[in-house]
């Protein structure tokens, strides 16, 4: 195993830490672009456009497999993914940029906190979360383990989110990496 893999009661051991994530106006540590298939740019500011998604991001050219590869998911513009989980499964900060996600903010992305259909004001842009699944999948496992996709994907892990939201932009605007996320 890699030494960049978390045991299972290593990550089991980080949901107390995890499960206290603040409710509302939490901070977004980072914003990362994924320009190209592979490809990460950690940027300090972005710009959150209603149409592209996050502007400089290949999210409005990919087409979705859950639309028959035709067209980009409307639901899956932004993904989103609780810091404190991320940090605990990247294991060091370089890494975070490999879970897969736009933001990482410090934030209880539970259902019971934040139900499809929540709108979050983020920087000057507004986002909502969606319905659409984001589960762990095969990329995530090869580069954090087989342990941290059964970790997300467990009870606790679904019922926490741990591997993220999925949102579309409703307002579009500037965020910066610092911009505090708050329920409207």
């Amino acid at each position: 195993m890699s030494s960049a893999h978390r045991t299972l009661a290593e990550l089991n051991a980080g949901l107390v830490h995890i499960e206290d994530s603040p409710k509302d106006g939490g901070t977004l540590r980072l914003i990362v672009r994924r320009p190209r298939i592979g490809a990460r740019d950690v940027v300090a500011e972005a710009e959150l456009d209603v149409t592209v998604g996050l502007v400089g991001d290949t999210w409005s050219t990919r087409p979705s497999w859950r639309r028959n590869f035709r067209a980009p998911d409307p639901d899956a513009q932004v993904t989103i993914m609780n810091a404190r989980a991320t940090a605990l499964v990247a294991h060091t900060d370089n890494r975070w940029p490999l879970v897969g996600d736009q933001l990482y903010v410090d934030l209880d992305l539970s259902d019971e906190n934040l139900p499809a259909g929540t709108q979050l004001s983020l920087g000057s842009a507004v986002i909502e979360v969606t319905a659409a699944p984001h589960t762990g999948c095969r990329k995530f496992s090869e580069r954090f383990g087989v342990e941290a996709t059964k970790f997300v994907n467990s009870k606790d892990g679904k019922r926490l989110r741990l591997r993220g939201i999925k949102a579309k932009v409703v307002q579009s605007g500037t965020i910066r990496a610092g911009d505090i996320a708050r329920k409207r």
